[in-house]
């Protein structure tokens, strides 16, 4: 089977594997939760057990974005931030919500809608079918302006998988990278043309019952060639690994899959160098950092320690038909431990 209507079926179970053609609906309140001890969960349970984000990346040599609406129920979030590789200008925004106010994200990963709001700054991510595009929309009350496209039609081309999350959940994730855009970004009294600076962008949806205390490193890419090729990848260690792996490269659009990914770094020197190296043998890269996000939240019940970094990556990339060598395409890395 590639694709589904519906994740969950009539038994209440989700479908694990890679869905080619993508899932239509997370329709997680037919999924029949339960307790490590097989006591069914009531509906509330499930409203709240189920968390979704998503994250978008816009990257070019001129400038970095990265973007996420994240909604855990009893908190919900949204955070930007703006990185000009030129002038190594760095901001960041942050907001939280008590009890998920003023945010509503669609379990629809291709035809839904992502919000939030508070007081003067609203996030908006909205995908459509029909003509085939994302649409992000970024208001901050200090002035920062996003209005962009993202072209997910004729060469769209994600990964959509479903794998089990400890011994009674399933996280579904949906990723693609090295994705046409266009649109503006208003920040500190300039204005960027997506298109002009040759911005790529990156999508990551997500949702499910999460394991409640959990862990990853992820790696991104989205790059022009010298020769024109958009080039991209997802790669991932420490989660959605149990069956499946969400690794993956893209190539004008048409997906690769990518074998396990080793992931070496020094969690306490933030300015050293990454390496990330597959199993098979197709990703020899290592990343040099040149900033990053980080937010620590260390609550009763949620905790987060998130790092991401925005820096460039070099080494060499080996597809059946080629090899590709990079040096110096920007990217992002990820170091994130969360307890939900």
């Amino acid at each position: 089977m590639t694709s589904r209507d519906q994740l969950i079926n009539a038994q209440g179970q989700p479908a694990f594997g890679i869905f080619p053609d993508g899932v239509t609906e997370l329709n997680y309140l037919d999924y029949d939760l339960r307790s490590p001890m097989d006591r069914k969960r009531s509906a509330l349970a499930k409203r709240f057990g189920f968390n979704q984000f998503q994250f978008v990346s816009f990257i070019s040599p001129q400038l970095i974005v990265g973007l996420a609406i994240v909604d855990l129920k009893l908190v919900s979030n949204a955070f930007l931030y703006l990185y000009d590789p030129e002038t190594e200008a760095f901001e960041e925004f942050s907001f939280l919500q008590p009890l998920g106010m003023n945010t509503h994200i669609e379990p629809r990963p291709n035809d839904g809608n992502a919000e939030f709001r508070k007081g003067g700054n609203t996030f908006s991510i909205k995908a459509s079918r029909t003509p085939g595009v994302r649409k992000v929309s970024v208001t901050l009350a200090k002035g920062v302006r996003i209005d962009a496209t993202i072209d997910e039609s004729t060469s769209y081309n994600p990964l959509a998988i479903c794998t089990r999350a400890g011994y009674q959940g399933w996280v579904f994730t949906q990723k693609s990278t090295a994705q046409v855009c266009n649109g503006e970004v208003e920040w500190a009294g300039k204005k960027y043309d997506l298109q002009a600076i040759g911005a790529l962008a990156g999508v990551d949806w997500t949702g499910g019952f999460m394991r409640h205390e959990t862990f990853w490193n992820w790696g991104s890419l989205s790059c022009l060639l010298g020769d024109g090729r958009r080039l991209g990848f997802n790669l991932a260690a420490g989660v959605n690994e149990t069956g499946f792996s969400e690794n993956a490269i893209w190539l004008d659009g048409k997906m690769i899959k990518v074998d396990m990914v080793d992931f070496r770094f020094d969690r306490y020197h933030p300015d050293h160098s990454w390496a990330l190296r597959s199993a098979d043998g197709s990703i020899d890269l290592h990343f040099e950092p040149k900033g990053r996000r980080q937010e620590k939240t260390n609550a009763l019940i949620i905790a987060s320690n998130f790092n991401q970094y925005f820096g460039q990556y070099h080494g060499d990339i080996h597809l059946p038909d080629e090899s590709i060598h990079l040096e110096g395409a920007w990217g992002l890395v990820e170091d994130h431990y969360a307890r939900w």
